[in-house]
């Protein structure tokens, strides 16, 4: 019985490839070479029920082994859907020939015996598959590690950059952010990608020793939008502050936000009363003091330099009301002007440099701004 069937193999393989062609528009759409593959694999699979079917000791023969032909890039190009539906035009095809060409004695037997080998190859076929994404999976995370640590490390090629972040499935032109926290256990960064899918945001994350690392790519125009954006992953990172860098407007100026996220993130010990997510630009104070020159060259430029080129008397006023203690009452009568003028500066003051000098807080940054820049000269 086993000789006859084998004597319809190479009838069954070119049956089983006419059908593909003729019910499978994907397979019609693929290079002569990825043809080629499938007709070994139908082959093969064909072959191997013949010697399933025999069952020789001396050449035992396992379902598995239908997919050992192909090399293991043809998971990347065939879908296992596809490969489900040629596993099933094979085994259909096979049938039919069982029913039209095989004696009628040897059909119920070969019927029964196809049924428990189209099962096997199946597993197979979702064994092969599973240990293709495993694989995937693994250099995935190894690829998204070094681009992360790429950006960290300011050691940046843009179009090397932007290849190996496109294999990841990152969208090129996107803005984004750079968050640092610490690192939340060895699950954390898959939860982080979860969460964000969820969120509808892109995200890049590794494990730097105790801290992880996130690149978050989103509906983000400004710094308050991307904090609102990245809030749902906050969870995921381990205690302590998760600091949130400036948005940038692609993967090459990531560097810039990492770099203030990351000095922010060492620099926010000194203000543990802060919120656990905070932005990078909240904790400018404690960077400055940390001898952070990013910093410095932001304070001076978006805050002395606007306050100290305003006209009407603000760079005065603001000083006077530090100096006060913040009294609206004793800033007026050292300057010699009414309250109400006192007031009326220090809401200038506010739109000029976009920090208040009542604040207790933002009084302390504006405070170290004049020092700074006054120190510039």
């Amino acid at each position: 019985m086993a000789k006859r069937l084998a004597a319809r193999t190479s009838a069954m393989t070119t049956a089983t490839l006419a059908q593909m062609a003729e019910r499978h528009s994907w397979f019609r759409e693929l290079s002569a070479d990825d043809r080629s593959w499938i007709s070994i694999v139908a082959r093969n699979g064909i072959d191997g029920f013949v010697r399933w079917f025999a069952d020789d000791e001396a050449e035992p023969y396992s379902p598995t082994d239908v997919f050992d032909v192909a090399p293991r890039s043809m998971t990347r190009k065939i879908s296992l859907h596809q490969t489900v539906d040629l596993v099933r035009t094979t085994i259909e095809v096979v049938e039919e020939q069982i029913t039209e060409k095989m004696p009628r004695g040897d059909r119920s037997v070969l019927s029964n015996a196809i049924v428990h080998y189209s099962r096997e190859v199946a597993f197979a076929a979702a064994e092969v598959y599973a240990r293709a994404a495993e694989q995937r999976g693994t250099w995935d995370e190894r690829l998204e590690s070094l681009v992360v640590d790429a950006i960290v490390r300011d050691d940046v090629d843009d179009e090397q950059l932007a290849s190996r972040a496109s294999t990841l499935g990152w969208k090129p032109g996107s803005s984004l952010c750079v968050v640092v926290g610490s690192e939340g256990g060895p699950r954390a960064p898959h939860g982080l990608r979860r969460a964000g899918e969820h969120a509808h945001l892109s995200v890049l994350a590794a494990v730097q020793s105790d801290r992880m690392v996130a690149v978050v790519s989103g509906a983000m125009a400004d710094d308050a939008s991307a904090m609102s954006a990245v809030e749902p992953l906050a969870e995921h990172f381990g205690d302590g502050p998760v600091v949130v860098g400036p948005v940038v407007a692609d993967l090459t100026g990531a560097p810039d936000s990492a770099r203030a996220a990351l000095s922010a993130a060492r620099a926010a010990v000194a203000w543990p009363e802060g919120p656990r997510l905070i932005a990078s630009a909240d904790v400018i104070p404690e960077r400055v003091l940390a001898g952070d020159r990013q910093a410095i060259d932001w304070l001076v430029t978006e805050v002395f330099t606007p306050l100290n080129e305003a006209t009407g008397d603000l760079m005065d006023t603001a000083v006077s009301f530090l100096d006060h203690g913040g009294s609206v009452e004793g800033t007026g009568r050292a300057m010699y002007i009414h309250p109400n003028t006192v007031r009326y500066r220090l809401k200038k003051i506010q739109d000029v440099t976009g920090y208040s000098p009542s604040d207790p807080r933002e009084a302390y940054l504006l405070r170290l701004a004049v020092t700074l820049g006054r120190l510039r000269g």
